[in-house]
Parts: structure tokens; sequence; C-alpha cells
């Protein structure tokens, strides 16, 4: 088993062997959507970075299945400003573009804005040390994008249908010779939305997601990032699972996943 999600190709700075840690739940050949949300976030912060500026909001489209094979990665800045800027991307194994991402990038205040604190977002979710060890999860995988994170149930549990709350941490870095970015770390945990908060059996449904959009209004601190989730399922097959996101000092934003519900 490798030590990351992703290898860099030496040869090609845009191109990434997916490892095993990457596959998701659904197929042996198929990656999780988190880890490739987060190379594109991985990529899109290496867009013409500029100092001062955040990301504050990522939307990744699915296009469909993200095979467990080399990807590559192409970024641009599509609208550029003195303030606001919109970098796009586009993930694509040899069959195509897999996964695309829009993103807002910010000018942070400098100096910070004198806002009252009582309007300032506050709350918290007890820690991931406040959690009991996680019953296994259920994957007839023996690696997977399961293996390659931690994750702390406060309510709820993968074996029990309803909202959770649930911390993760990534055990391994997206790319390997890199540290993961909270813009990373919180793209790879967000995509657990549907999951952690699943209200349909696992072994008669499919609950997967089309896309995922985070918006943050402020970087995570630490490596743990919690998800308050819970999913909206509808006779009709479409649904939606929302998770408002938090870190050991408070609340960052939220993630929203739109999903296709169906039978296996």
């Amino acid at each position: 088993m490798s030590d990351a999600f992703y290898l860099p190709d030496p040869e090609d700075p845009r191109r990434f062997l997916s490892t095993e840690l990457t596959r998701g739940p659904w197929s042996p050949d198929a990656q999780h959507a988190g880890p490739p949300s987060a190379l594109l976030g991985h990529a899109i912060e290496r867009c013409e970075p500029r100092a001062g500026f955040q990301v504050g909001r990522v939307a990744v489209e699915i296009l469909g299945p993200v095979p467990l094979e080399p990807l590559t990665v192409e970024t641009r800045v599509a609208r550029a400003g003195r303030s606001v800027e919109l970098i796009q991307a586009t993930l694509s194994s040899e069959r195509g573009p897999v996964m695309t991402a829009n993103a807002w990038r910010f000018k942070l205040a400098d100096p910070e804005l004198d806002l009252p604190e009582t309007i300032l977002p506050t709350g918290a979710r007890p820690g991931p040390d406040h959690a009991p060890e996680p019953a296994p999860f259920p994957s007839t995988q023996a690696i997977g994008f399961h293996t390659g994170i931690e994750y702390r149930f406060v309510t709820g549990s993968f074996a029990e249908a309803g909202p959770a709350i649930c911390w993760i941490r990534l055990k391994y870095p997206i790319v390997a010779g890199t540290t993961p970015s909270p813009l990373e770390r919180t793209l790879a945990a967000a995509d657990s939305g549907n999951g952690v908060s699943a209200v349909l059996d696992w072994d008669r449904f499919l609950f997967i997601n089309t896309d995922l959009t985070v918006t943050l209004h402020r970087q995570p601190v630490g490596e743990w990032v919690c998800l308050d989730a819970v999913t909206y399922p509808q006779p009709h097959g479409i649904g939606l699972a929302e998770s408002v996101l938090f870190d050991e000092k408070g609340p960052l934003g939220r993630g929203t996943q739109t999903l296709l519900i169906g039978p296996r």
C-alpha cells in the first residue's frame, strides 16, 4: 500500500498516479470522490497563487466514475480581479474529463475588519478525543479511502441510519511529498457527508453524489475536520446531503451534495 493518495509524475507536474487509497465504496475500480476533490483543491491553490488571497468556495462537478488510473489536472484563472477571482480546474483520465471545479479566491482584509464579536459565528462540537473508537467501515475492500482516513463518530455511525456528527482526519498526504493544506483536508472530508449520515440501506440502495460544494468562511486549524451531517432523500430518486463543517475551534462553513438515489 502506498503512503499517499496520489503519486506525482516526475516528468509531468500535471499528472498523478492514483493509489489504492483512493478507492471508494461503490466499485473496486472507482475512486471515492473525496481524494480527487482534494487533488483539484491541491492544483487550484497552486494556480497562479497570490499572497493575501484565500479560497472561499469550491464547487466540484462529478462527470462520472473516477477510475483508479493516472489523472491529469489542468487549471486556469477564468476571471482575474483585484479582490476576487475565479479559478477553473479539470481532472481527466485517459478517457476524458471526469471532474471539474470552479473556485472563488478572495483577497483577505488587511488589516482585519473591526467586526462586533456578537455577530461572528460561534459554537462547537465535542472533539475527536471525546468520541469512541469506531466500528470497522462496512466495505468488502481491504484498502480504500476508508483505510486512508481516521474517523470518530460523536453521534451516529456507519451502521446507524440518520444524522451524524463525525470527525475525519487524513492519515496520508493527498499528494506524496506534500503536506495536506487546510483546503485539501476539508474537501477530502466533506465528500463523506452522504456516507456518515446515510439513511438508506447500503445493501439495497445507491446514493451517489453528482457534485460537492464547499463554502468556507475560514480555514480549518489542525488535522481534524468535523461534519455535522444530515441526508434528505426523496422517493423520486433525488436527494441532498448537507454538512455543517467544524474544527476544534468552531464552525468553518458548509458542504452540500446532490444525490442520485436508486436500487443496487
